[in-house]
């Protein structure tokens, strides 16, 4: 019967070894809980006393890079909007053979339908206080910082335009659009509309807004609902359009209307909004095509895709 990869002899030594110097104190794990439905990578929590870890895996050559990314971007956030982030055990990345281990301190927290209206708000209004963070120097992305999105780069060099279309064309878009078409995912129909689609970005994108801090890939699951309040994980930060946090919550699976009404309370959301909701999730259809296209998940962004591009024309 197959075993997950966290629990491999290898990797499970090196989790208790972090562990055991994160306090200077022996931990040994009593347990371990699958979570390989809500995240890109082989991920899990090991219970134990008095502290649980949450590993995640990665097996890809820039393994180190992207941990480093994910680490650098939450340190980023939290200093900028001041939200709660999960604490890193030891360094917080571990070398592991195979590959690289991102470990931080595992949280009680409530998933799903356990999920309060008052988790949900809180998630929203956690979203509003980033979007609340505004670029200093006036402009889309974030130089000397980039970060991945899953397990792709992700490029946030500012563009020499300096205008909201050309970032999400140039930096969201066209990236993803030739992944998924080299992934042989996409098909030529597909790709030949969103090639027509992007000459009329500036048209479809509304008028620039002032650029704000974003999450980056604001799906519900990277939101830990905990007594103490929410914690944010997996961010992919730059300064961007509101909207692309807002589309990427429910991308995956519906939002109750409380995250909308948490967001409210703090920032306004444009009437506009529900029209271009799909317009900013193209670049994440793109991303899963790329990555799982043949997967169930991947063929039935294949047809998201292709219904919100005739919704566009």
């Amino acid at each position: 019967m197959p075993t997950h990869p966290l629990l491999a002899p290898p990797l499970l030594a090196a989790v208790r070894q972090a562990a055991s110097q994160h306090r200077n104190r022996p931990w040994t794990p009593a347990g371990f809980t699958d979570l390989d439905d809500r995240a890109a990578h082989p991920c899990g929590i090991f219970s134990g006393s008095p502290f649980s870890v949450f590993a995640k895996l990665s097996l890809a050559t820039d393994g180190r890079r992207q941990f480093e990314a994910e680490l650098a971007g939450r340190a980023l956030i939290a200093s900028k909007a001041a939200v709660g982030t999960p604490v890193p055990v030891a360094s917080g990345i571990v070398a592991a053979r195979p590959g690289w281990l991102l470990l931080f301190e595992a949280v009680a927290e409530r998933t799903g339908n356990a999920r309060t209206r008052d988790d949900l708000a809180a998630i929203g209004a956690t979203i509003a206080a980033l979007h609340e963070v505004r670029s200093e120097q006036g402009e889309f992305g974030l130089p000397d910082f980039n970060g991945y999105f899953g397990p792709i780069p992700q490029d946030n060099r500012p563009v020499p335009a300096g205008r909201w279309p050309d970032f999400y064309a140039e930096r969201r878009i066209e990236p993803m659009l030739r992944l998924a078409i080299d992934s042989g995912n996409l098909p030529a129909t597909v790709s030949d509309s969103l090639t027509r689609l992007l000459r009329r970005l500036p048209d479809l994108c509304g008028s620039d807004p002032v650029p704000s801090l974003l999450h980056g890939d604001a799906q519900q699951n990277n939101f830990l609902c905990t007594p103490h309040g929410i914690l944010v994980i997996d961010t992919a930060p730059y300064f961007g359009h509101p909207e692309l946090d807002l589309a990427l919550v429910d991308y995956f699976e519906p939002a109750h209307q409380a995250l909308f009404d948490g967001y409210r309370a703090v920032a306004a959301i444009d009437a506009g909004f529900a029209e271009r909701r799909e317009l900013w999730r193209i670049f994440a259809y793109l991303a899963v095509i790329a990555c799982d296209g043949k997967g169930p998940l991947g063929r039935g962004f294949v047809t998201r895709l292709a219904d919100a591009l005739r919704r566009y024309g």
